[in-house]
């Protein structure tokens, strides 16, 4: 299996700062309150968590750590793939408008264990709300020219977007064939309601309409609420229907997702949701989709 484990960090230390986990007011709507979470979380603690499994690669995406410390986050994840062995392959993070953007990329670019780049642009903070700026966002021209920086640096895009901005980023994927793009989180559908759903849906067709765009199954978690087996099988047998289990790939967002489930529980209702598939399909699911587009060795 290859797992993605979305943040690791070192608050010991303090050599990495990461904002949205130590200032008690910064609010994560999707998250809850992070609190949990103020602890290391590291090689060992994702070995624990991922205790009985076979996890043959890990790839880790950047933890949102502050900005201007986004190639250092890099070079520490590098540190650590040498003493332990993980993770194997990074997802970094660069602004894609800034005018540091294309130094910032071409030193992450430079990074052998480097893929992709995560970096997420600015959005509504609900379906009908008004977005705060335009500088950031994907109606910006200058992170278009960001963005067209990718291909030649041989890197691929996660994406991140709520439900919402799915139509939109639908466009932008659509627009740049050669860049590889996999959306995270199975598209935030927060808003399990008929309509939510409905906006989710509509947004997951459009990107899959692109054959370089492929989905993470991911952070099902709601930030009200318990883990529903029965419902997130639904969102997720209809991710696999709108993308196909070719552009389909199971991923862990701890130590975020243990805010609402185990590590244990969370793959166990992977698999369970897919029983019945053929071998070959869950291997594609777990393992070989993931190694693929990531281009693991």
């Amino acid at each position: 299996m290859v797992t993605r484990p979305e943040r690791w960090w070192d608050l010991t230390s303090g050599h990495l700062r990461y904002p949205w986990l130590e200032d008690p007011l910064h609010q994560r709507q999707f998250l809850g309150d992070p609190a949990p979470l103020r602890h290391d979380y590291m090689p060992g603690d994702c070995r624990r968590d991922a205790a009985g499994y076979d996890i043959v690669h890990t790839v880790h995406v950047e933890a949102e750590c502050r900005r201007d410390q986004q190639v250092l986050e890099t070079r520490w994840l590098a540190d650590l793939f040498a003493k332990h062995g993980m993770p194997g392959t990074f997802v970094a993070h660069a602004w894609l408008h800034t005018e540091n953007s294309a130094d910032i990329l071409r030193q992450q670019a430079a990074y052998s264990l480097v893929r992709g780049i995560r970096s997420k642009p600015v959005t509504r903070p609900a379906p009908d709300g008004a977005l705060p700026r335009v500088i950031g966002s994907m109606q910006d021209p200058r992170w278009h020219e960001g963005f067209r920086l990718l291909a030649p640096l041989g890197l691929s895009w996660d994406l991140r977007v709520p439900a919402w901005h799915l139509a939109e980023a639908a466009d932008v994927v659509r627009s740049s064939p050669d860049i590889p793009v996999v959306l995270n989180h199975t598209g935030f559908p927060w808003d399990r309601s008929p309509g939510g759903l409905a906006i989710w849906r509509d947004g997951m067709r459009a990107l899959a309409a692109s054959p370089n765009c492929y989905c993470k199954l991911s952070y099902l978690c709601l930030r009200a609420g318990r883990w529903d087996y029965d419902d997130n099988r639904a969102i997720v047998r209809d991710a696999i229907a709108l993308f196909g289990v070719e552009r389909c790939m199971f991923a862990s967002n701890f130590p975020a997702d243990g805010l609402r489930v185990s590590f244990q529980t969370l793959f166990d209702d992977f698999k369970r949701t897919t029983q019945g598939f053929a071998a070959s399909d869950r291997r594609r699911l777990f393992h070989d989709n993931a190694r693929d587009f990531y281009r693991i060795a």
